[in-house]
């Protein structure tokens, strides 16, 4: 009797033995299905939407006259002049040189920022390149400069499309420093003022060092005893525009 009690103690344990094992290998199985694996995947959505700004637009003496392309200034004002009266863009700037009575031999664009908003670089190269296709603009001689919040706008704009710059003016103005190094094939003449206390000098002096340190052409013009208006006197000197015209967009050879 002892030895069936005993083989059949030895087959109760095998039972249980392989029910263990069983369920170990029940619950690894279960803890496998746990495991998280993460794959690629695409979302993509196609969204329309409209782009508008208003503008002022001025054609130089002798367009239109005979076959010929002409170089552009985009011009970009300061928060003073945003709204939806084209009259305040008149008051700073090349728009305002034009409602004087002077001519400057440059198709002029000068968007106006909507109230309560800030420049868009989607808008404004959308606005540039609508402008291009429509008018006699000479693409290698496309020029950008703004004031205070137009000077970031201008540093913005450049970095987001270099390729489409001849030359910058920014006044007043700042920016990422980090994008500034995207400038080195642009020329820049950034100018401020030493006494400005709504934007420091420091703004500039950091965009016009980074460009600098990536081999950029570029010079900063500081006026000792100008607050934030560096502008004024910035835009009545004939040299802006003669710099302006003395650079030609630069083609990166592949």
């Amino acid at each position: 009797m002892k030895s069936v009690y005993a083989i059949c103690f030895v087959v109760v344990l095998g039972f249980l033995g392989v029910g263990f094992v069983g369920a170990k290998e029940g619950t690894m199985k279960s803890e496998s299905k746990l495991v998280v694996r993460q794959d690629g995947h695409l979302f993509e959505k196609t969204i329309s939407k409209t782009l508008s700004c208003k503008y002022l637009l001025f054609l130089p003496e002798g367009y239109g006259q005979k076959e010929r392309q002409w170089p552009l200034i985009l011009f970009l004002h300061g928060a003073g002049e945003c709204g939806d009266d084209l009259n305040k863009v008149k008051v700073h700037g090349p728009p305002k040189i034009i409602e004087g009575g002077k001519d400057l031999p440059f198709i002029i664009v000068s968007p106006q920022c909507p109230a309560g908003r800030w420049w868009s670089d989607e808008v404004l190269i959308s606005l540039l390149d609508d402008i291009e296709s429509r008018y006699e603009v000479d693409t290698e001689r496309v020029y950008l400069t703004g004031l205070s919040m137009g000077g970031f706008g201008t540093w913005s704009l450049a970095s987001s499309y270099p390729e489409r710059f001849a030359a910058i003016a920014p006044i007043c103005g700042g920016g990422e420093p980090l994008l500034a190094g995207l400038l080195n094939d642009v020329p820049v003449w950034a100018f401020h003022g030493a006494k400005d206390e709504l934007v420091p000098l420091r703004r500039s002096e950091e965009m016009v060092e980074v460009v600098k340190k990536s081999g950029g052409d570029v010079r900063l013009t500081v006026y000792p005893e100008a607050g934030h208006d560096s502008w004024t006197q910035t835009y009545e000197n004939r040299e802006l525009y003669d710099w302006f015209l003395s650079h030609r967009r630069v083609h990166k050879t592949k």
